[in-house]
């Protein structure tokens, strides 16, 4: 991304070219450009008059939401802001394959963020349902900033900056580092890097664009080993999962006819698998792009039982259909080929609604 975004703390009108200069580092569409532009602006003022301020990130976090809540994190740390970072989970798990991030000392449990915080900045929370236990003091919040990139995202929050185009929401945290004049580090690049790989698919999937691999680039030149990162997040196991894998395989169901034709590929964790061989539901998260490969099916469904029944379902799309349409029908939501929900209904019925919802791309 070329060019330099305008810096923290900068006054005065913008001429012409320092606005285009700003824009053209942004990712994604530029439909809204400048009123994206005016609420980073905003986000920065915000953030500048702040002494205290919580991040969150979504409930159960994958590697680019916990990376993005951690880099912001650290970063606001180096600043001399009193930070905390957050999610909303009880029991609250850091997944096994994200153990290596740094700046884990900043996180508390939920019930440690304020009742009413000064400043909440929220990240890669495609709803307010994804919040879980720190909805009601993230609301409570004077000002709470809202930074994502998933198109479902309904745009809660006094603050958005929501960009689709943005392949990971660690995407727009490299933004808001270069606007707060924060230099990387290697503390800062592996969790930046966690969060492009891991919501990229290690660079494969279509949202993966040149600027995308020039972050990447950036990130590397930092000296982080990203294949030591990549080792720790597709390619290291608990045996206990090996049997996991091998029981969700063997339940897997192939309907042909679903999708309008195209194909819907499924299956289920019961938690008693789970129970049985010491595996986590986080630790599974990556099961979905197993199930998601038989070339006769264009949508995979795998759905993962909590101690309590509620089933926490993870689908995908080939390019064809919109699953963020069909797991809105349960509120939840995300992109239109990987969303994700939850459901306090059976597998029967869960499989029946969301089959019952797949529709085209449009």
């Amino acid at each position: 991304m070329a060019g330099e975004p305008a810096k923290a703390g900068s006054s005065g009108a913008s001429s012409t070219s320092t606005v285009e200069g700003a824009l053209a580092v942004l990712p994604g569409p530029r439909a809204e450009a400048p009123a994206f532009e005016l609420e980073w602006q905003r986000v920065v003022a915000e953030i500048g008059r702040a002494a205290s301020i919580d991040v969150i990130c979504h409930i159960c976090p994958d590697g680019d939401a916990l990376g993005s809540a951690l880099a912001a994190g650290i970063a606001l740390r180096s600043l001399g802001h009193e930070v905390r970072v957050s999610f909303g989970d009880d029991p609250q798990i850091v997944p096994e394959s994200l153990a290596f991030l740094p700046g884990q000392e900043l996180i508390v449990p939920a019930d440690q963020v304020p009742d009413v915080p000064e400043l909440v900045l929220c990240f890669d929370v495609a709803s307010e349902g994804r919040l879980g236990l720190l909805h009601d003091k993230a609301f409570a919040a004077p000002a709470l900033v809202v930074i994502d990139h998933h198109a479902s995202n309904p745009g809660f929050g006094t603050h958005q900056l929501i960009d689709p185009g943005a392949p990971a929401t660690a995407v727009l945290v490299d933004e808001l580092l270069r606007r707060l004049d924060v230099p990387l580090d290697q503390d800062l690049a592996t969790c930046l890097y966690t969060g492009v790989a891991t919501d990229t698919g290690s660079f494969k999937y279509a949202a993966t664009t040149p600027a995308t691999h020039e972050l990447a680039g950036r990130l590397l030149a930092t000296g982080i080993r990203h294949d030591l990162i990549s080792r720790q997040l597709w390619d290291t196991s608990s045996f206990g999962y090996l049997k996991v894998l091998a029981g969700a395989l063997e339940r897997a169901v192939f309907e042909p006819e679903a999708a309008g034709g195209l194909g819907l590929v499924w299956t289920w964790v019961p938690y008693q698998d789970l129970a049985l061989f010491s595996v986590t539901v986080e630790e599974i998260e990556g099961l979905i792009d197993i199930v998601r490969r038989p070339a006769e099916a264009e949508v995979a469904l795998v759905l993962k039982q909590d101690p309590d029944g509620t089933l926490r379902g993870s689908s995908r799309s080939k390019g064809a259909v919109d699953v963020a349409r069909a797991c809105a029908e349960f509120g939840g939501g995300g992109h239109i080929f990987a969303a994700g929900f939850s459901t306090r209904e059976d597998v029967a019925a869960t499989v029946a609604r969301f089959r019952a919802a797949l529709g085209p791309v449009s």
